[in-house]
């Protein structure tokens, strides 16, 4: 399996992908700083996911005209330009300057989660589930990478706060631009990317396609309708900053770790199985949470959450590898991408909402009805024999 081009992928994933975690961090903290109202202070972090969304479809019908290389090589340029950006913001005091710095970066961001698919197609059929798996288990590595290189890096051009971290996410555009450079053999990604929009709703259609995005779309938005409020819940429960920090942790691991073996769950009993084990998941994590709100439940909840999220999301994204034809992916992994990040937009706005009006334990009851519904969506066999 493991090969010049593949090696490649997961190296990328992990620097580039670094950048999140970052801007998770920096987002409010450096809108907060420039912000001219309190009220203003997410909007740079907000426009990111916003961009991310509306830049999913472009990504992928670029990479459709002129190659995954190239479509690498523009994210890379991305993040250089939005690092580098974000770092004259706040030296210039710009507001608007950070705004467009997180358009940017959410734009390039969007085209780092394409990776995952390129592995997919850097290796051989049999171990297509695997390579995808590991992939996204690289998110591990990234997820530890990102604070470490912002602790180190957020004072480098002081007095100006969190400028240097930007210029490191620059930095971490440039080594990763280096590395996708080296990729090798990967050229258009269809030669139909000019097809019909009918042509294109017909594929949608398709039962396998629509149990695809759903299962990756729906593992998006469970997991962040629980995740994103359980800070603000642990802290009013009387927890400390520190606590609510190391649950994150535990399930930032659950949610990438399992992926070094995910790809042999795929294979020996097939994506529709393993998506449902997710979702099966996703219902034993909200149980866990509304049964109480001790540390204990905390952290049970959140690490099964980081599992069904995995499941969910791998076997969402193999059953969309296994769905589509070499000519139809072009277009059909963008929209997949664009409505799994209008999920996740949708999902995260909706647990501030429910959190703030119904508490806690509305959070996890709202999972349990869509998480059963998902079950019983989902076809009984994969759509293709041992996939």
């Amino acid at each position: 399996m493991i090969n010049r081009n593949f090696s490649i992928v997961i190296l990328a994933n992990v620097i580039m992908g670094a950048a999140m975690p970052m801007l998770i961090l920096l987002g409010a903290l450096a809108g907060g700083y420039l912000a001219p109202t309190p009220s203003l202070a997410t909007a740079p972090p907000s426009m990111q996911m916003i961009a991310g969304i509306g830049a999913a479809l472009f990504i992928s019908q670029f990479m459709a005209r002129h190659g995954r290389r190239a479509g690498f090589l523009l994210s890379a340029g991305l993040v250089i330009a939005g690092g580098v950006l974000g770092a004259l913001a706040l030296m210039n005091s710009s507001f608007t300057m950070l705004i467009v710095a997180h358009i940017l970066l959410g734009a390039a961001l969007t085209g780092v989660n394409f990776f995952r698919f390129v592995a997919a197609e850097v290796v051989s059929d049999g171990w297509k589930p695997q390579a995808m798996s590991i992939t996204l288990a690289s998110g591990l590595f990234a997820a530890l990478l990102g604070p470490s290189v912002f602790a180190v890096a957020k004072d480098y051009l002081a007095p100006m706060p969190f400028a240097g971290a930007y210029m490191a996410i620059a930095g971490l555009g440039v080594v990763g631009g280096v590395l996708v450079a080296g990729l090798h053999g990967l050229g258009a990604v269809t030669a139909r990317q000019g097809a019909q929009w009918g042509e294109t709703l017909a594929i949608l259609r398709r039962g396998p396609v629509m149990s695809a995005i759903f299962a990756s779309a729906a593992s998006m938005a469970l997991m962040l309708l629980m995740m994103v409020p359980t800070p603000l819940a642990m802290v009013g429960c009387g927890f400390g900053e520190g606590q609510a920090a190391d649950v994150i942790r535990w399930h930032v691991i659950a949610m990438f770790a399992p992926g070094f073996f995910t790809g042999s769950l795929l294979k020996r009993f097939g994506n529709i199985r393993v998506v449902q084990a997710g979702f099966a998941l996703f219902l034993l994590a909200a149980l866990v949470a509304a049964l109480d709100v001790r540390i204990g439940n905390f952290y049970i909840g959140l690490i099964l959450l980081g599992l069904a999220w995995n499941f969910g999301y791998t076997g969402g994204t193999a059953m969309l590898q296994s769905a589509v034809t070499e000519a139809e992916k072009g277009r059909i992994q963008g929209i997949n991408d664009m409505l799994v990040a209008v999920a996740a937009s949708l999902a995260s706005l909706a647990s501030g909402v429910v959190y703030a009006g119904l508490g806690w334990t509305a959070i996890s009851v709202a999972i349990l009805p869509v998480a059963v519904l998902a079950i019983l969506a989902l076809p009984r066999r994969s759509p293709l024999p041992g996939r």
